[in-house]
């Protein structure tokens, strides 16, 4: 049978927090920045408070939208022959987080800041990974334009992946532009509504609180119905209190208002019921991702989405090393284990370290290998008359042959490889057939790999005039100003801070 999902609460403890969540909707509410947004709240029975900004949101309000929410979706790569559904039942693996460094070992630190170079070999690499099934603007390229980063990297996702994309819900219009040129790239609107291509990343800031720029453009991606994660960043013991029920009860309250107002700007329109909430290290006062703690809010998280029938989006992979050490290695699969045992649907952040804000290549084909072993985990263990094998075990410890074993026999052909996950960079060898091959350790391995995958990989073909209409918008991307951004978003402020901590300023 399959494993049984691991489960942090009990049916009642389930019950309490849901409760509570919905009092803190009721009767506190969501500060809310947006004034359209608010407005648009107001007129669906909302309770609104202009002077706080605090939108109060009824319970009956609340039962009515979670029933629109969809349980089930597909996302598409570019050219439409690649997909995979997301649903309440089954696990997929991504990759996350704006990594502003990348790995490199001929620098002083062991790293430097990322390029547009190092975002198209992370595109290509997860194109080719057989376990990893989206990539995303994980990695941040420090020598482009903030105002031309979104368009520079879907440019370069159409002609590297089949895969489909992720990006965050930065303003409503940087995020039409996502629209417009995926539009553009799949052949008009109504192909990308029907068939989605992108996530979004919408987060809320805990505690309690929609900022403009994220609501503006996850305004965008319901309209567009591209999925969206909805996933507070809540810290135990800073942006949310010390105790994890606490904390989740909080972020749920976080999460159920947003997919309120998903359902409100577009019934149907599909969305996760995310976290990348974990807690305050209380020696340093830093974040700790790769915490167990990080691993039991993921859990939580993952059972009140099921409690609600919305698919579930969390961390795994977390760690908080600065190098790819041993606990690099021990943080980031009990994360990812906790999450998959849990039942998350979508467990994310492959390829990064120090709390996601480092990329190693390497340690992307290292942990579509470590999917491939949590997946074949989460299958457990058939049982019938058949994988039992009452005859083969009776033949064999009967056999008068000296030396027989279980090697050569059919039963043993028939399901050595639905049985057994054969990882492609562990090494199993004997010391002495190892030390021939070069004494070669997981990350030189996995170095083979990455360069073996960007030397083979064919980008892909794009029509013609599709790709100098993509080059003519990016140039009308590329002409805009902060100040444009600025009066789009109704924002009066000479810099915005990005999921991650990224700070973009204007530039003078």
């Amino acid at each position: 049978m399959k494993l049984n999902y691991l489960e942090v609460f009990s049916k009642d403890e389930l019950e309490l927090i849901h409760s509570t969540s919905m009092q803190l909707l009721a009767n506190v509410g969501l500060k809310i920045d947006a004034q359209d947004t608010r407005a648009l709240l107001r007129d669906y029975g909302a309770i609104v408070d202009e002077e706080t900004h605090f939108v109060r949101f009824p319970e009956s309000l609340v039962k009515e939208k979670i029933k629109s929410t969809p349980n089930s979706f597909n996302l598409y790569g570019p050219d439409g022959t690649f997909k995979f559904e997301v649903n309440t039942t089954s696990t997929q693996f991504a990759t996350i987080g704006t990594p502003v460094k990348i790995k490199d070992e001929s620098k002083k630190a062991g790293v430097r800041k990322t390029l547009l170079s190092d975002t198209i070999q992370q595109i290509k690499i997860v194109d080719s990974l057989e376990n990893i099934v989206c990539s995303h603007i994980d990695v941040w390229p420090n020598d482009v334009s903030y105002i031309t980063i979104h368009a520079q990297c879907i440019y370069q996702w159409v002609k590297n992946t089949k895969k489909p994309y992720g990006l965050g819900c930065l303003g409503r219009l940087a995020s039409q532009d996502m629209m417009n040129m995926a539009s553009i790239i799949v052949g008009g609107d109504d192909e990308l509504i029907k068939n989605p291509r992108f996530v979004g990343f919408m987060n809320p800031t805990s505690p309690l609180h929609l900022p403009q720029l994220m609501t503006n453009g996850f305004s965008i991606f319901t309209k567009y119905k591209q999925p969206t994660i909805i996933a507070p960043e809540a810290l135990a013991g800073a942006s949310a209190p010390v105790t994890l029920a606490g904390l989740i009860t909080q972020t749920n309250a976080e999460i159920i208002g947003s997919v309120v107002l998903s359902q409100i700007l577009n019934p149907g329109a599909p969305v996760f019921f995310g976290t990348v909430s974990h807690i305050t290290d209380m020696r340093t006062g830093n974040s700790a991702m790769g915490s167990v703690e990080m691993g039991l809010i993921t859990a939580g998280i993952a059972q009140l989405a099921r409690f609600y029938n919305i698919p579930s989006r969390g961390p795994g992979g977390g760690t908080d090393s600065k190098v790819l050490d041993l606990q690099n290695g021990y943080e980031r699969l009990q994360t990812l284990m906790l999450a998959a045992q849990a039942g998350v649907n979508y467990i994310t952040c492959a390829g990064t370290y120090e709390a996601t804000l480092v990329e190693a290549l390497e340690l992307l084909v290292i942990d579509d290998d470590l999917a491939g072993m949590v997946k074949r985990a989460l299958e457990g263990i058939k049982v019938n008359e058949d994988t039992i094998g009452f005859d083969i075990i009776k033949k064999v410890a009967t056999s008068d042959i000296k030396g027989v074993n279980f090697l050569a026999e059919s039963h043993t052909r028939k399901y050595m490889k639905s049985e057994l996950y054969m990882p492609r960079l562990a090494d199993r060898a004997r010391r002495s057939s190892w030390f021939k091959k070069g004494g070669k350790d997981i990350i030189e391995r996995a170095r083979e790999k990455v360069d073996q995958i960007l030397k083979e990989h064919q980008p892909t073909t794009i029509d013609k005039d599709v790709e100098n209409t993509l080059l003519k918008y990016m140039k009308q991307v590329g002409a805009r100003t902060f100040d444009d951004y600025r009066k789009a978003e109704g924002m009066m402020v000479d810099s915005v801070t990005l999921p991650d901590g990224i700070e973009i300023k204007e530039q003078k």
